[in-house]
């Protein structure tokens, strides 16, 4: 699935991932590839990707927004 992680300043990470894990309001949770719509509100911690390479990367995030729709995540963070 493709990711586009993007804060005010800058868009820090574009490509594709097999996995996502996020900071929710309540809760961690994860987005795998055919993952239904879904639009949540994230708070203060650290995103994980995984690439398809099985490389894991790590973002902080202040809070944000994410969609996913399509195979397509799109995270709006601070």
């Amino acid at each position: 699935m493709k990711l586009e992680i993007i804060t005010p300043d800058e868009s820090i990470y574009t490509g594709e991932v097999m996995l996502v894990q996020l900071p929710g309001l309540d809760g961690s949770f994860e987005i795998l590839n055919n993952h239904a719509p879904l639009v949540s509100i994230l708070k203060e911690g650290q995103i994980k990707i995984k690439t398809p390479e099985k490389q894991e990367k790590f973002f902080d995030i202040k809070g944000g927004v994410i969609e996913v729709l399509k195979n397509k995540v799109l995270i709006l963070a601070e």
